[in-house]
């Protein structure tokens, strides 16, 4: 029936008013102005003529033209004035998703000019905009009188939104997408608190629009209590800068992001320009400039420079690392068979006990690594080779009793090249075996020390054989569990030569380089000798979805080496033993812990943490311990408890919590709280913490942290899933 009421239609309209179904749209095209023109849809319950003139729809009427669509419950065309008089509720959506409610409308025949009565305007189904009357003007503009505007959600026709902008007049520009206020009051619970003569505000569709972003209020023992003001501006559609005053008792401080995108790349600088009462007279601040760019021939370039005005700078006001800054230049490739990479990097300590002159500050590496897979010999053919120096300010040959018995001024440089061959085969009762051989080509050259020999070379061969004998089991609810011991015997040849070291002063020992033949993180020092390696992987997967891994392994030598620390756990012939487990389930439990230990039970090295994470919970507990070593500085043993986490009260309040225990000064480190609120139309943040005195924070300092936001606008992230119900 209402098929053929739509065909009934269409027939009439043909026949009596062919002009109010043809929008007329004036376009140009190469200088000559031509006519094109677009039907329009009309459908209806019934369709009849009043009049000779006029074209009468009522009942489920719907009209679309150009995108937009038209609901109402009568639509009377004028054929004489070519306008249309529309009785609601009248309900318009455009092509961008905007709504436009109204209660009566007189508008042209092509939905682009009219008067609405009772409207209220919802955009993005979030910002609300009610009116006493509307006016369309050439389908770009919607000006409101007398005007309500907020994101909160209204429930009955006398309740008062959380917050909300009254305004004399409000003008919408559809296609620059921004909101113009005259005569502008903002009020909170309906209780006048500011007005502006004029405001501008980007429509929700809108993610970069020129304009203030939300500030934030920050309370330092330090420096006093002060607002941040942050300011977008946009520069283009690839580029843009943030301004941002900061400004306190103690500290008038401008903040600046610059950020721009280019076709292979991006570059960012961020920095801050400083004058307080902390150090007199001085200007103070710092640079950051971070990027990364796509180059020929699959090469990637990376760079990232740090700069600073003084030591005490970041740990005063929270901008950047509190120890060592790092500028770097990168450029690699990586492809299946090849890596290949060079860089350049600058350190600079700001550590007190730290000296930049006799610390490496100069860097230089670089490295390429290539693949092949022989079909004579089969297995993988590895060839690589490595540069790398390191430059001291210093020109001290001796070492002159600053605590880290390094010698001053020692420069390096050191060029390795390494062929290496694997192979496996699966062996009867599914063992799997396991060879691989090495060579090492080294060149080492030293500046600046006295006792070390200034050129050495040599060749060092390597081999291993490798046996493992995996066992699988398959249950019949679907669970799994692998058992894999592992047996290695290895050896290394050569003797060590009379070359400092000063890249491998930190041995790590875990399961990635269990089966390593040497523990040395760089090719400055190798371990020399036999060695055998017996280790055991388990791993079982439960049928509910839970999944717990345990890797136990152990080294035994034949030569000992001065440069592997007690902490290392490979001092010794033979090692402590490496423990390594975890525990995961679909509840969001997981669970981590490595450690090395010694015969007698002892830990020499142990980290641990618990993680509970699902939707309302996101907990997780660290526990760190390190034994004395005065070979990795370290006078006496270290130990800390960490906590950190949030806990969602309900659907709008989150708090969180962060707390940093040192065990082994029986003192608190750091300590935190939090608590946010946050619904459809305002987030709300309220932050404190406490950083007590370390060795690179010489004053404790409490910081105190308000942020307020209203979501709902362009800039503002979207908050629609906290969106509170009417009953």
């Amino acid at each position: 029936m209402r098929l053929a009421r739509h065909f009934a239609l269409a027939a009439l309209l043909g026949m009596t008013a062919p002009a109010a179904l043809l929008a007329q749209e004036t376009v140009i095209r190469g200088g000559a102005e031509a006519e094109q023109s677009q039907p329009a849809l009309l459908i209806a319950d019934a369709v009849y003529v009043e009049d000779g003139a006029q074209l009468v729809a009522t009942g489920n009427v719907e009209a679309l033209h150009d995108g937009v669509r038209l609901t109402a419950t009568r639509i009377v065309y004028d054929q004489e004035g070519n306008t249309l008089s529309i009785d609601g509720p009248i309900r318009i959506t455009d092509d961008t998703g905007n709504l436009l409610l109204a209660d009566a409308a007189q508008m042209d025949q092509g939905l682009r000019n009219g008067l609405l009565s009772g409207a209220r305007m919802v955009m993005e189904e979030q910002l609300q905009l009610a009116a006493v009357e509307a006016q369309r003007v050439d389908g770009r503009y919607t000006q409101l009188s007398r005007v309500a505007v907020t994101s909160c959600q209204v429930c009955g026709r006398n309740e008062v939104p959380l917050w909300q902008i009254r305004a004399d007049r409000v003008i919408h520009d559809e296609d620059a997408r921004q909101l113009y206020f005259e005569g502008a009051q903002f009020r909170v619970l309906d209780v006048p608190l500011l007005w502006l003569p004029q405001l501008r505000l980007p429509d929700p569709s809108l993610s970069r629009a020129r304009g203030f972003l939300t500030p934030t209020i920050r309370s330092t023992s330090l420096l006093g209590t002060g607002i941040r003001v942050p300011y977008f501006i946009p520069i283009g559609d690839d580029k843009d800068l943030t301004l941002t005053p900061y400004l306190s008792s103690e500290t008038r401080t401008l903040e600046a992001r610059y950020r721009q995108a280019f076709a292979n790349g991006t570059i960012e600088l961020n920095g801050a320009v400083t004058r307080d009462t902390l150090v007199e007279d001085e200007t103070r601040g710092y640079l950051f400039a971070l990027g990364e760019f796509g180059l020929r021939n699959d090469y990637k370039l990376e760079f990232e420079l740090q700069s600073v005005s003084d030591d005490a700078y970041f740990n005063e006001y929270d901008y950047g690392p509190s120890e060592r800054l790092e500028s770097y230049v990168l450029v690699s490739r990586a492809r299946a068979d090849e890596y290949i990479q060079h860089d350049l990097t600058a350190y600079e300590t700001l550590r007190a006990a730290e000296d930049n002159d006799t610390q490496p500050s100069l860097i230089l590496g670089s490295s390429i690594e290539r693949r092949y897979f022989p079909s004579r010999i089969g297995g993988e053919l590895r060839l690589g080779a490595e540069l790398h120096g390191h430059y001291r300010r210093s020109t001290l040959d001796v070492d002159s009793n600053d605590d880290d018995s390094v010698v001053d001024g020692r420069d390096m440089a050191r060029l390795t090249a390494e062929a290496a061959w694997y192979r496996r085969w699966t062996l009867a009762g599914g063992i799997r075996a396991g060879v691989q051989t090495h060579l090492w080509a080294d060149r080492y050259i030293t500046w600046d020390d006295a006792a070390a020999d200034g050129e050495a070379d040599q060749l060092t061969p390597g081999a291993a054989l490798e046996l493992r004998w995996p066992f699988v089991r398959r249950g019949a609810g679907g669970e799994r569990t692998l058992i894999e011991p592992v047996l290695q015997y290895g050896w290394v040849g050569g003797e060590r030569l009379n070359v400092p070291t000063d890249e491998s002063t930190r041995v790590e020992f875990d399961e990635a380089n269990l089966l390593e033949l040497s523990h040395f993180p760089a090719a400055d020092r190798r371990e020399r000798g036999e060695l055998g390696v017996a280790a055991m992987r388990m791993t079982h997967q439960g049928r509910s979805g839970w999944t717990a891994g345990l890797t136990l392994g152990r080294v035994w030598r034949s030569d000992l080496d001065s440069g592997l620390s007690r902490s290392s756990g490979l001092d010794d012939h033979q090692s402590d033993w490496l423990i390594s487990g975890g525990f995961t389930n679909p509840l969001g439990l997981s669970i981590s812990v490595r450690g090395l230990m010694d015969d007698d039970w002892q830990f020499s090295k142990a980290e641990s943490r618990a993680a509970w994470s699902n939707d309302r919970v996101d907990l997780g507990a660290t526990y760190v311990m390190l034994v004395e070593d005065p070979l990795e500085d370290r006078d006496e043993s270290q130990a800390e408890w960490g906590f950190d986490g949030s806990y969602r009260f309900g659907r709008h309040w989150t708090g969180s919590a962060e707390w940093r225990y040192d065990l082994a000064d029986r003192r608190l480190d750091r300590t935190g709280l939090g608590l946010q609120y946050r619904n459809e139309c305002v987030q709300v943040d309220l932050t404190v913490s406490r950083k007590f005195a370390s060795a690179t924070n010489l004053e404790p300092s409490t910081d105190f942290g308000l942020m307020v936001g209203l979501t709902g606008f362009g800039t503002a992230a979207s908050a629609k899933e906290y969106r509170r119900t009417c009953n």
